[in-house]
């Protein structure tokens, strides 16, 4: 039997006032990581149980509000996985940030298990001055193991316009060509970070590599997108730790 749960998050100046959990998506109130960011609140997403699989219906919610600072990660990766039937699970990330709020969305990475067929879409709607950070990372398949069909679309609005919108589909049923050179060349992890922030509109980045395998390009605002592949995640990781650290210090 399919799930259809959405779980939600709001966030104040003054803290929580909305942790709903729903279904397989727990939401747990955490600690800060770092000393300094004890103005931020922290929210950890637990899977409660094994989700999504085939026919599954998943959602996040997350509203920051004016002025407030929240940092979302997850306890562990979210392993999409085959449902009885052919059926294709959703899973929705919906993700408004208001006036002079920040949110930094960093959670574990989406695995991609053979037979199992997902579409994810991550939706981001910033006001003029909010700030984002944004960390997205898919493994296709565990080790040793073919993926299964894995589409994924991240769509960004600033003050009502597009900044960025990108698809892309990987594995047994996605369109020829998903492994081929012009995209993962034979890798089996993707992933990409993205950051916006006013005070760099009078500044912006240039485009330059990330290593061997990734490249840090400007977008049409203040914010950048930093887009790589490695081998497996760990190697993904590090990569997007590395710009972390340089660019964006806690």
């Amino acid at each position: 039997m399919s799930v259809h749960a959405t779980a939600r998050i709001v966030a104040t100046r003054d803290g929580l006032p909305v942790l709903a959990g729903a279904g397989p998506l727990a939401l747990r109130r955490t600690r800060p990581a770092l000393p300094q960011s004890r103005a931020h609140s922290r929210v950890t997403v637990v899977g409660a149980m094994s989700a999504p699989l085939g026919g599954d219906r998943l959602a996040v919610e997350a509203d920051v509000g004016e002025g407030a600072r929240l940092d979302v990660d997850s306890a562990a990766a979210t392993i999409a996985l085959p449902g009885r039937g052919s059926e294709q699970a959703h899973y929705d990330v919906r993700l408004t940030v208001g006036e002079d709020a920040e949110l930094r969305w960093l959670p574990e990475q989406l695995i991609s298990v053979r037979g199992s067929d997902l579409r994810m879409h991550t939706r981001v709607d910033l006001a003029a001055t909010a700030r984002l950070v944004l960390r997205e990372e898919q493994i296709l398949g565990r080790h040793g193991e073919d993926p299964g069909t894995l589409t994924t679309r991240l769509t960004v609005r600033r003050s009502g316009r597009p900044l960025f919108d990108q698809e892309l589909s990987c594995g047994s049923g996605a369109p020829a060509g998903w492994d081929g050179g012009a995209v993962l060349a034979g890798h089996r992890a993707v992933g990409q970070l993205l950051a916006v922030h006013p005070e760099w509109a009078d500044k912006p980045y240039e485009t330059r590599l990330c290593g061997e395998s990734a490249v840090l390009t400007p977008l049409a605002g203040p914010a950048f997108l930093v887009t790589a592949v490695a081998p497996d995640a760990r190697q993904l990781r590090r990569v997007l730790d590395d710009v972390l650290r340089s660019e964006l210090p806690s």
